[in-house]
């Protein structure tokens, strides 16, 4: 499946899990997603640290992505994702991306796929999409990892929300000069 082969060509990194669905139908996968591959760090071709990541992404697929959740640090960045990964988007995709410098939250079309943009300074996608959903942990208790995405899956399919539609030019437009802040030891 899909996931097995992004995680053999290494596109999948800092995994949290990587597991079927219980009846075995879609792979799950949290952790980060590679966009841009780091360069090759050694003569035994061992590759540096990714350029660029989905963070705290989530996804769900079977052949294809059908669920694809994360953050990214630059809205810049949201064309090379979809570029990379556009061949691999189901027909009923369900997306929602956090963005750390984007103005305000849009909804955008992007070869036939809607995506749902929201700023995000601070925060995990997870928890940030739990709350745009109005899930309660206590909805999630006792589901297995892989089938918490299913859930938010069938979630987002019958998700609204009123933000505007703009065209991809347009959200790209609303870039702030936000950065993510580090949090570390003290």
């Amino acid at each position: 499946m899909l996931l097995e082969r992004y995680n053999n060509d290494k596109l999948l990194f800092n995994s949290n899990f990587l597991e079927k669905t219980d009846d075995g139908s879609h792979w799950a996968y949290r952790g980060e997603l590679i966009i841009v591959e780091g360069e090759i760090g050694d003569d035994k071709g061992h590759a540096k640290p990714p350029k660029e990541v989905l963070r705290g992404a989530a996804i769900l697929a079977d052949e294809k992505i059908k669920l694809l959740i994360g953050a990214l640090d630059d809205i810049d960045v949201l064309p090379e994702l979809i570029e990379k990964y556009q061949q691999a988007f189901s027909s009923d995709l369900q997306a929602m991306i956090f963005i750390v410098n984007l103005k305000d939250p849009v909804k955008v079309t992007i070869a036939d796929t809607a995506f749902t943009l929201i700023p995000l300074l601070q925060g995990v996608p997870w928890n940030e999409t739990m709350e745009e959903l109005a899930i309660e942990k206590s909805d999630l208790k006792g589901i297995s990892a892989a089938n918490k995405l299913i859930t938010i899956w069938e979630e987002l399919k019958a998700y609204k929300p009123k933000y505007p539609t703009v065209e991809l030019e347009q959200a790209l437009d609303m870039k702030t000069g936000a950065i993510r802040e580090g949090w570390g030891a003290v």
